[in-house]
């Protein structure tokens, strides 16, 4: 089940390049390409880069580490890589944007045993 979290002042984040946020207790990355927003893992899975320190072009992440590519819808790397980063989806209401984080197990538990 995912929990969305307003990204606050989102719109101001499109000359930032990539940036790091947390939301429930997760730290992702956030950024725009193509008047797009996308959100993303923080870390790249091969040598643990923070992707914050990386760029975007052709649609994809780059690793500033590697070099390694992740593209900014799938995740997928490029098909010699072998790996991927979790993308996370992002929505715009209201001239808002949110991001939906899924629950942890514990959370998701907890929640049902308020309820």
């Amino acid at each position: 089940m995912l929990r969305w979290y307003k990204i606050d002042n989102a719109q101001f984040l499109k000359d930032e390049g990539i940036t790091e946020h947390k939301f429930g207790g997760k730290t992702i990355c956030l950024t725009w390409f193509e008047d797009q927003l996308h959100a993303f893992s923080r870390k790249c899975p091969h040598a643990g880069a923070p992707l914050k320190n990386g760029w975007c072009e052709r649609g994809k992440v780059i690793c500033p580490f590697h070099r390694h590519e992740f593209d900014l819808v799938t995740g997928k790397g490029n098909p010699t890589q072998h790996d991927f980063i979790h993308i996370y989806p992002v929505k715009e209401e209201e001239n808002a944007y949110y991001v939906g984080i899924e629950k942890g197990f514990w959370q998701s538990f907890l929640g049902s045993k308020s309820n």
